[in-house]
């Protein structure tokens, strides 16, 4: 499907897009553009995959010209640029509505007008029963790719779903760690909290195989699984082989709720089961021979569990 076509991946230099262009390197693309605003990004990008392949594009999403002269000549963009941060984006909501909303439909009118084959827009479990701005832009973002289908375009759109990237920059991941490295100890916003977590490599093999099978208007959900983020640090503190690390509660952060849903509650009737991986809400599905989805949420990971995911990915 990819090879010998060109790709545009908005955001490329942060965790998603870095394994997305290390994995479709693999399909021998004719080039991928790597389209960010931040250079030192690009330039440590540059120095890890050393491709001839790969093109690099300072740009914001903000700005439709930049936009459209990235998109020329394009088959695929994959949009992953957004801001991301529940708590930057409480503070500046004016600013992620330029960014993921206004810059996401910049996105759309520029695909559409080079006739882009497909773009697929990255989302996340915040977006399901929003709660936070970010969550919010993310929904709003996703009604926009959804309707773009509506205009009877060459262009198809879709929605990817995914949650928690393991090891993702300035996730918690990261950050336990360096905490029981720098401070001694552990800082959780609330005992009771549950998310939603996946591989890198998991989440990018499951945004290929949607983009593969995509007919255009669907928004495909990650099957991922969850469990409580205190779990996660009593994990990471046996794993350090530490008896001093103390974990202190500090309140959840403006924004946050206690438990993420991968599916939103006016979703889960439209909602079917594509496979181990996938779900899909999709507008043709509605006599789907495909199974609905019943269960409200999976069981979540025991500790042992957690430990395995995170020797699976060689973060432990």
């Amino acid at each position: 499907m990819f090879n010998n076509s060109t790709i545009l991946v908005t955001g490329g230099t942060g965790s998603w897009g870095i394994e997305l262009i290390q994995q479709l390197l693999n399909f021998h693309p004719k080039k991928i553009i790597i389209y960010s605003r931040n250079e030192n990004s690009q330039v440590e990008l540059k120095r890890k995959i050393n491709n001839d392949r790969l093109l690099f594009f300072i740009g914001d999403i903000r700005d439709k010209e930049a936009l459209l002269a990235a998109t020329k000549n394009v088959d695929f963009t994959f949009h992953l640029a957004a801001l991301k941060h529940v708590p930057i984006c409480e503070e500046n909501p004016l600013e992620s509505i330029k960014t993921n909303i206004l810059g996401t439909q910049n996105v759309i009118d520029a695909s559409i007008e080079n006739n882009v084959k497909k773009v697929i827009y990255v989302s996340t479990d915040k977006a399901a029963n929003p709660a936070n701005i970010y969550g919010m832009t993310k929904s709003l973002g996703e009604k926009l790719i959804i309707g773009a289908n509506i205009k009877k375009a060459s262009t198809q759109f879709l929605c990817v779903r995914g949650g928690n990237v393991l090891g993702s920059s300035g996730s918690v991941l990261p950050l336990f760690q360096k905490q029981i490295s720098e401070l001694g100890e552990i800082h959780i916003t609330d005992k009771e909290m549950i998310r939603y977590f996946i591989s890198p490599k998991e989440a990018i093999l499951n945004l290929l195989k949607a983009t593969r099978i995509s007919q255009g208007g669907e928004i495909f959900i990650m099957n991922m699984d969850a469990f409580k983020i205190i779990d996660l640090a009593e994990v990471l503190i046996q794993h350090s082989g530490r008896k001093d690390i103390k974990i202190k509660e500090i309140g959840a952060r403006p924004g946050e709720k206690l438990k993420e849903v991968l599916i939103a509650d006016t979703e889960r009737g439209s909602t079917f089961i594509l496979d181990d991986d996938l779900f899909i809400i999709a507008p043709y599905l509605k006599e789907s021979s495909l199974a609905p989805l019943t269960e409200k949420a999976p069981p979540l990971l025991t500790k042992d569990g957690i430990r395995k995911m995170l020797e699976k990915g060689n973060f432990i």
